[in-house]
């Protein structure tokens, strides 16, 4: 098992181009961060996530994918990370926990092989 962790300002996340978003968010995550009247937050949680699941799938000697690549979405009552089914990626089962108040996001992975 390996872990990954990741803390943001939520500041970062605000106004920022639509190519910004495209280039780190799938187009479901970007409709579900605007859903919400303050999509910093969960535009910022979701970037912590996949800091996370990066520096966990770093930590088993695998090659990461791209930031695009890792989708965190909460579609049951709790937030799941999918990957590709490519490089050995299938193989994992990861765990996410997500947080944030007011001006932090925090994102906590871990990842079985």
């Amino acid at each position: 098992m390996t872990v990954g962790v990741d803390i943001e300002e939520i500041s970062r996340f605000k106004d920022k181009s639509q190519h910004f978003y495209d280039k780190i968010f799938t187009k479901k995550e970007q409709e579900y961060c605007r859903s919400y009247k303050y999509p910093e937050s969960h535009y910022a949680v979701r970037f912590c996530a996949k800091e996370a699941v990066i520096k966990a799938i770093s930590a088993l000697d695998m090659t990461p994918p791209f930031m695009s690549e890792i989708e965190v979405l909460k579609e049951k009552e709790y937030p799941e990370i999918k990957l590709p089914k490519k490089n050995g990626y299938e193989k994992l089962k990861i765990d996410v926990s997500l947080s944030h108040d007011k001006t932090k996001a925090i994102a906590f992975v871990c990842v079985n092989v």
